[in-house]
């Protein structure tokens, strides 16, 4: 992610981010981690404070999260288990490193036209039938929210075909609805697809 407006909101608003995604209690995070092969390598791509990466630690995966915000990142590497470093998404390297990415409502931030890029180094990254869960917004078009963050919204079709342009298969496909931390109702995607 490079836009500065969305760093800079959320490098201002770590600690309400935090108690909002305090709890990794989610079955998409559960159905992901047994996928996983045990003590496998995980990527936490944008991964906030680190609720997530700790609950991947706890399960005994091998964790490595990433975040463009320095603040995020120092959250998230007091999570025992969790190798935190700042990164952006440009900085995806590497080839058949990871049995598994978790890239959830972050590559949202990311530019429509940089998405075609990032997934093709996802896929990269990931071992051969390695998994990747991606959740975005849906919608159409790139607005920026309530409170300034910029987003990328996609429609399930459009998501599908980034996916299998980057030489994914999608497998599982979930919807929903659910508040964030603007305070508006949102509708989001999510997608398992295997490398």
């Amino acid at each position: 992610m490079s836009d500065d407006e969305t760093l800079r909101v959320y490098a201002a608003k770590t600690d309400e981010y935090a108690r909002i995604m305090g709890h990794a209690d989610d079955p998409l995070l559960d159905a992901f981690i047994a996928a996983l092969p045990q003590g496998g390598t995980v990527l936490d791509l944008g991964c906030g404070p680190g609720g997530f990466a700790a609950a991947m630690a706890r399960a005994g995966l091998r964790v490595t999260a990433t975040d463009a915000v320095p603040e995020m990142v120092a959250m998230a590497a007091q999570h025992p288990g969790v190798d935190a470093r700042v990164a952006t998404f440009d900085q995806i390297e590497g080839t058949d490193l990871y049995d598994g990415i978790w890239a959830n409502f972050s590559l949202l931030h990311a530019g429509r036209d940089a998405l075609p890029v990032h997934l093709a180094a996802i896929a990269r990254a990931l071992r051969p039938g390695g998994l990747l869960h991606i959740a975005m917004k849906t919608g159409t078009g790139t607005r920026r929210d309530a409170i300034g963050r910029r987003y990328t919204y996609v429609t399930q079709d459009e998501l599908h075909r980034l996916l299998t342009d980057a030489g994914l298969s999608v497998k599982t496909v979930t919807t929903g609805r659910d508040k964030g931390l603007d305070g508006t109702y949102a509708d989001w995607i999510a997608l398992g697809a295997y490398g």
